[in-house]
């Protein structure tokens, strides 16, 4: 009697599985026949080193023999292996593989060029020496090995996100010859995929069933001794296979990808060789499969490997020309979504398309964002305007209470895109889970066609499904197996349905006609970032704090020096912008902000190296800001001066420390105007005007600071117990509590230790209690006063403070050092508002965003933190409490006290993370009425970009001069710079502004330009939308001679869809011919057209500016002044993506301009209402 064929569901999926294991059974089972005869390598030796050395250079070295297991090493060390192989005559007419088992990651050689990357844990264990061994083919060769000290995920002790150990060492334990035998391995694809149809569809699926009996069958009359007995199993798994799925089965889009952290349990260098080893793997499968599609994001990546592996870099380039090798992602790096500033953001656009333009022909419409740590609010509207159409992220899966239920987000502005998430149904697992270790298999199919999508039946396309080479950030070795796993599925239609569209690339499938509209996500928009905890990365946010300093003073520094060598450029003819300078410190700091560095989450390693970085753009940065001081200041004779320099777009009277002869530092009452500079007083002033600053000490040993325009009381132990906005008598601490109380918790996650901070810390608050007797007063008033405090935080621990009150300052700091020696413990800093609102506000990139402050919703509860900028505010009608900070990312506040993340003591993966000195400042301002007209803003904005006390190589100017002003206090010019600048609505509201010059330019060194006829700057006014990102140009004439006369207006198209270019201004006489814009000045940099324009002038006395294509909305101003430059005053996000000057503009005369445009009753031209942008 014939036995059953399926007894029982369980133990017959266990045989199945068995019977391709490569762990078990492999004496008797089908995958121990994977290989067939064998031999030992001719030859091995070695060569080991601590430097990553190229492959021209490690192959002269030295070499000394080697056996198997052999250990070379420590960590971080890399070993050179010399290889060399005769094959046996018997093998002609076999497929033949070298077989190379170690630790570490591997990558091949082969006549001077790397082949193939080889990992143990990436499951790529053998190279293909040649598919069919012939006649006459060389029977002995040589390969280099070069094998790096690291595993896939780093090197750490114990645990993958240990801080890892210095002293593994590593070994090779396989190097051989080996028949692959390609009639076992079809079997085994079969088998596999069979397997993941059952487990995939469940036990209640009619379908599993007969996937799971057909494999049954199949080991009933497969023999692995009997190669004969392989085509009767082959036909079973064929006629599974050839039943086709329906016309309205799910569309999949496969598309490989290897997701490779720029650095993170690896420091960056072994990230170029990272890079290597997966993508010359990922060239092999496209020469072998030409419907293979391969998707590479982040341009820093690719720039490296350009430098290191030129050879590959053209191999990539050719791929791409056929469709196979798609860059995505449009950045620079996979950045983090929420730390770095606007202008940063815009930045890894501007970078990032400019090269995947200049190397790959176009620019991305995607961006890749698999991994990250929050997304900023900002990020729709930035994208849109950077060209971008859809997004992929999965991270958004990673919520632990809340998950995010649509594909189509909205942002603060209201632009929306498609986004891909890519969360599945695992095969090997009950539960929807990131695909950031996609394999190609049937569940992650039946995931994205099943109901774990979040747009089931609303749309018949699924976006790429990254089949089996996608592993969470170490890279991954692509087989050849997928590939024919995925034909199978899709042409089958398994699983629910589906078949691979390879020729549509990712996020355009929900634009068909065929979806139904998409539901949608309105402006809060991303649960992620907000969604405090328990949350994966909640806490990147909250430590790494000598980083997060680093970042937030090097964007300051690179703004600085744009605005300062601007006003240079005006200034000096002889003075050339730093362009090229400039462009490699953004790169340095864009690459820092990465989302595993900037947040911290890295090796010590790691953290040193952005450390270093952080260094040279200080100091390459202090040097170009005293450069373009001196060319401010040149052609003045006279002894050395001291500028001091305003880069912020308001007029500022501050308190400022200046330097005197022989060391010393001497208070000073300094007034600057906007973005501009003034001289430095040459002697002691007097007291100001208003109201000096009084310090009373009590003999409690309380201290009270007042200025007139709040009074602050701290008590003996430096706790604050009052502070009073003294025009209204308004007292904003909560009764019966204190301000400025320092506490402490238990900070021990579950498992992600540097990334997640949990909801019970807030269990285990404990006040840190100071001893009364140690306040003391600094400063005894006048122009500033302050007093001091130390604090004892542990027996480990201890916290000195400043708490300085500047007179005319509407906020009072406190200067922080912390002496940081904790383990698992968390700091903050609380102050008890007198203010209660259900909403309070944060500041964003370029703008901010209202937050509940109770926890009425699961939503609400899981932000019992979250990230700010440079400030957050309670405010309720009439009356609120801000608090400011210089290089924080962590806040909250819930019920009315807010809170300020200051440092947290996780162990990994970098140990000694946090530990040491630190300096920081914060600051509370007590305001009446809204944030927004107590002006907030700019006193957050005031805190981070202190004024600037330049020397000059000669007395500074007598006069204070403007370059640029702003009228409305609800607008902030973000950024100036050569032929890119930045403005924003600041406020949250629509907001009407005048942006022009402040006033002319001073004349170039010679000082023979005549002043211009008209009675003053023209301007550019109208309403602008909150939040809205807008853009301005203000250039000058050539020739030397002012411009004076008509104006018309020019009209771009642009051919991105909906994106539109802004309006231009320009200048020109009356009735003069539409100018033709120059090209670049030949033996200039390539960009220094942009700025520095040539004097030749195709029509006589009009201005020539070099106009460029810019994307999305805003405005342009082209303003004539002579001399040869020209500033451009970008908005926050209409960076350059088109270097190449038009060869026509189309003008209008002043009577004929735009329907809608008018002359003001300066005869300024006016935006009228209805623009608004568009």
């Amino acid at each position: 009697m014939a036995a059953p064929a399926l007894k029982h569901w369980r133990t017959t999926l266990e045989r199945v599985e068995k019977f391709v294991s490569p762990l078990y059974f492999t004496d008797c089972n089908l995958h121990g026949r994977l290989f067939g005869d064998s031999c030992p390598v001719a030859a091995l030796s070695s060569f080991q080193t601590p430097e990553r050395l190229p492959y021209q250079e490690a192959v002269r070295q030295e070499f000394r023999p080697a056996q198997i297991g052999d250990s070379f090493g420590p960590t971080w060390w890399t070993c050179w292996f010399r290889v060399e192989l005769t094959i046996p005559e018997a093998w002609v007419g076999q497929e033949v593989h070298l077989r190379w088992e170690s630790d570490g990651e591997g990558l091949v050689w082969r006549d001077g060029e790397p082949v193939q990357g080889l990992t143990k844990e990436g499951e790529k264990t053998s190279y293909v020496l040649t598919d069919r061994l012939e006649e006459g083919d060389p029977r002995s060769l040589t390969l280099y090995v070069e094998v790096a000290c690291n595993g896939l995920l780093g090197a750490g002790k114990g645990s993958m996100i240990a801080a890892p150990d210095p002293e593994k060492m590593f070994q090779v334990s396989r190097a051989e010859l080996a028949v692959f035998r390609r009639d076992v391995h079809r079997l085994l694809v079969d088998l596999e995929l069979l397997l993941g149809i059952a487990k995939g569809l469940g036990e209640d699926n009619q379908r599993s069933f007969q996937a799971l009996y057909t494999a049954n069958q199949m080991v009933n009359v497969c023999d692995p001794a009997q190669p004969e007995t392989f085509p009767v199993a082959q036909a079973l798994a064929s006629r599974f296979f050839g039943q086709r799925g329906g016309e309205s089965q799910h569309t999949i889009h496969a598309m490989g990808h290897c997701h490779i952290d720029t650095a993170w349990l690896w420091p960056f260098k072994e990230t170029v060789r990272k890079c290597a080893r997966s993508w010359v793997t990922a060239v092999q499968l496209m020469e072998q499969n030409p419907e293979f599609i391969f998707a590479c994001s982040q341009a820093q990546q690719l720039e490296w490997v350009k430098s290191h592996y030129p050879g590959l870099h053209a191999r990539l380039q050719e791929f791409a020309c056929r469709g196979q090798f798609v860059p995505v992602g449009g950045t620079w790096v996979e950045m983090d979504g929420n730390l770095p500033s606007g202008e940063a953001m815009v930045r890894q656009f501007l970078q990032g398309q400019n090269f995947f333009l200049q190397e790959f022909g176009k620019m991305c419409s995607e961006f890749w964002l698999p991994d990250t740590f929050g997304y900023s609010a900002q990020l729709p509207q930035i994208m849109c305007s950077c060209g971008i159409r859809y997004f992929l992220t999965q991270k958004l899966s990673w919520n632990l209470v809340n998950s995010f239920p649509v594909s189509r987000p909205q942002g603060a502005r209201g632009p929306t895109w498609n986004v891909h998430l890519p969360l599945i149904k695992g095969s090997w697992t009950d539960h929807p889970t990131p695909t950031q270790r996609g394999r190609a298999s049937p569940g992650l199919h039946k995931g994205r066609t099943g109901p774990e999508c979040p747009d089931s039946g609303r749309s018949p396309i699924s976006l790429p499904a990254a089949p089996y080479f996608f592993l969470g950030g170490a890279g991954w070795l692509p087989c050849a197996g997928p590939l024919p796993t995925w034909r199978l599925i899709w042409d089958a239609g398994q699983c629910g349905g589906g078949a691979e569209d390879r020729g549509q690339k990712q996020g355009q499938g929900a634009d068909q006609p065929q979806c139904l509209p998409l539901r949608l996500w309105g402006w809060g928009w991303w649960p992620h970032p907000d969604d405090g905890g328990p949350l994966e990365a909640a806490a990147q946010h909250r430590w790494a704090a000598q980083i997060k300093k680093g970042n937030r003073e090097c964007e300051r520094i690179l703004h600085d020096v744009e605005l300062l060598s601007s006003l240079a450029v005006a200034r000096s003819a002889q003075f050339l912008y730093p362009a090229a300078q400039l462009q490699d410190l953004w790169r340095l700091l864009l690459l820092n902000q990465f989302h595993d560095v900037v947040t911290g989450s890295c090796i010590e390693l790691v953290a040193e190296e952005a450390m270093c970085h952080y260094e040279d753009i200080r100091a390459h940065g202090n040097t170009l800001l005293s450069a373009a001081a001196a060319a401010l200041c040149a052609g003045e004779p006279g002894p050395e001066g001291l500028l001091i320099v305003n880069t912020l777009p308001w007029k500022r009277t501050e308190v400022l420390a200046l330097p005197r002869p022989g060391g010393a530092h001497s208070l000073a009452l300094v007034t600057v105007p906007s973005m501009g500079y003034a001289p430095a007083p040459t002697s002691l002033q007097p007291l100001p005007p208003q109201q000096p600053v009084f310090v009373v000490q009590e003999t409690d040993g309380s201290v009270t600071l007042d200025n007139g325009i709040i009074r602050v009381r701290l008590d003996p132990t430096g706790c604050l117990t009052s502070l009073v906005l003294v025009a209204s008598g308004r007292e904003a601490i909560a009764e019966g509590t204190v301000g400025n109380q320092f506490v402490l918790f238990d900070d021990v996650p579950l498992y992600w230790d540097a990334w997640d901070v949990m909801d019970y810390h807030l269990e285990t608050r404990k006040p840190v209690r100071g001893q009364a007797g140690t306040l003391a007063v600094g400063i005894e008033g006048g122009m500033r006063g302050s007093a001091w405090f130390l604090l004892q935080i542990s027996p480990n621990s201890r916290l000195s403070q400043e708490v300085v009150l500047d007179v005319g300052c509407p906020y009072v700091r406190f200067h922080t050092e912390v002496h940081w020696h904790e383990a698992h413990k968390f700091l903050k800093v609380e102050f008890p508002a007198r203010v209660r609102s259900p909403q309070a506000t944060y500041e964003v990139q370029f703008g901010h965003l209202q937050r509940p402050t109770h926890h009425n919703t699961s939503w609400d509860w899981a932000r019992f933190e979250v990230w700010a900028h440079r400030w957050m505010d309670l405010s309720e009608h009439g009356f609120g409490l801000a608090l400011l900070n210089d290089c924080k990312y962590g806040a909250s506040v819930r019920g009315n006290v807010l809170s300020l993340s200051l440092l947290r003591a996780p162990k990994a993966p970098d140990a000694t993370a946090d530990m040491g000195r630190h300096e920081f400042t914060y600051a509370l301002m007590p305001h009446k009425g809204s944030f927004q007209d107590a002006g907030v803003i700019p006193a957050a904005y005031s805190l981070n970009f202190p004024l600037l006390a330049l020397p000059a190589p000669g007395p500074a100017p007598a006069a204070a001069w403007s370059a640029f002003s702003v009228s409305s206090p609800a607008v902030v010019l973000e950024t100036v710079k050569q032929a890119r600048g930045r403005v924003a609505p600041g406020a949250g509201s629509p907001a009407g502004s005048t942006l022009g010059p402040a006033h002319r330019p001073p004349p170039s060194a010679g000082g023979d330009q005549p002043p211009e006829p008209h009675a003053g700057p023209p301007a550019v006014r109208g309403p602008r939308q909150p939040r809205r990102l807008l853009a301005a140009h203000v250039a000058a004439g050539s020739g030397g001679r002012p411009v004076s006369g008509g104006v018309g207006w020019g009209w771009e198209s642009c051919p991105r869809g909906d994106l539109v270019t802004p309006p231009v201004l320009q200048l020109r006489p009356p009735g003069a011919a539409r100018p033709r814009w120059p090209p670049a000045p030949s033996g200039r940099p390539p960009e220094a057209h942009l700025f520095s324009l040539p004097s030749a002038v195709p029509v006589a006395g009009a201005a020539t500016p070099t106009k460029l294509s810019l994307l999305r909305v805003g405005f342009c101003l082209w303003k004539a002044w002579g001399g040869g430059a020209h500033f451009h005053l970008p908005s926050l996000i209409h960076h350059l993506l088109n270097n190449k000057p038009l060869t026509q503009e189309p003008c209008y005369s002043p009577c004929s301009l735009p329907k809608g445009l008018s002359p003001d009753s300066q005869g300024r031209k006016t935006f009228p209402q209805a623009f608004g942008g568009k």
